[in-house]
């Protein structure tokens, strides 16, 4: 009997498994295929004659060595920034008392209730008011300030004992080296966890690039790939090429930050 129920957790535990990797290897499949080959009925799975054309031909065609680097400058900038700024007002809900803080914080996280497209808008004219339309900084700033990585920096320091904090203060340290040096090494997973979560986010944000870019210098990755198709046609094997050249930097994210990831979630889950 117990025989069974393993061999049927197995089996249920490997469709899942193939179900979330076929779409990848189907990926990866096209993008190895000619023109004509994506065409065919019915579909075949491998490629014959397989092909690295078409990952030249996205490189020549295109801009995409500008649209990779913008991306990889606006997620690695973006997440470092997020980062710094929900660290240190994790530690202010978290650590510091002042007049209110529970109630502030109550209503910073219901923001989270507030649709993205709701304050779009008003984000586009304020930053063209202060000249930040096609610039980094209008790709990057708005998407610094985080309400989820704010709560989840803020469970990772309510999990912590205050006596860390207590011993620092009697030796003299202030909040920043408190915040910086003592509690902040004990929370790097929970860091690595938010890490991934605000490069993948941005990584793949299409919506707010599409807004606030209006030139192909300053375009990003997910719209380099929307520019692969075709008004009357789509070349699926050039799409499916810029796909898998836009995955492989996600996946090398999460394959470095992978440990931290699970102990991450653990830890954003403690409280007082």
């Amino acid at each position: 009997m117990k025989i069974a129920q393993q061999v049927i957790k197995y089996l249920i535990l490997i469709s899942g498994i193939a179900i979330m990797i076929l779409p990848f290897l189907w990926m990866i499949s096209t993008s190895l295929k000619t023109g004509g080959a994506t065409m065919v009925f019915p579909p075949k799975f491998l490629p014959n004659p397989a092909t690295l054309a078409n990952y030249k031909d996205v490189f020549s065609k295109f801009p995409m060595l500008t649209f990779l680097i913008n991306s990889i400058a606006v997620a690695i900038l973006t997440t470092v920034g997020t980062i710094i700024v929900a660290t240190m007002a994790a530690y202010a809900f978290a650590r510091m008392h002042f007049k209110g803080r529970d109630k502030i914080f109550l209503l910073y996280l219901a923001t989270m209730m507030i649709p993205a497209q709701v304050t779009m808008i008003p984000q586009f004219i304020l930053l063209k008011n202060i000249g930040w339309i096609d610039s980094y900084q209008g790709l990057i700033v708005p998407n610094v300030f985080g309400v989820f990585a704010v709560f989840l920096m803020r469970q990772a320091f309510l999990g912590l004992p205050k006596e860390l904090e207590e011993a620092a203060f009697i030796d003299g340290a202030n909040h920043l080296t408190v915040c910086f040096k003592v509690l902040l090494p004990l929370v790097k997973p929970t860091i690595a966890t938010l890490g991934i979560f605000t490069f993948m986010q941005s990584w793949n944000n299409y919506l707010w690039p599409l807004i606030i870019t209006s030139s192909k210098n300053m375009a990003t990755l997910p719209l380099g790939l929307a520019m692969l198709q075709g008004q009357y046609a789509t070349n699926w094997n050039l799409v499916m090429a810029g796909v898998v050249i836009s995955v492989i930097p996600i996946l090398a994210v999460y394959i470095f930050a992978q440990k931290y990831f699970i102990q991450g979630m653990t830890m954003a889950g403690m409280k007082e």
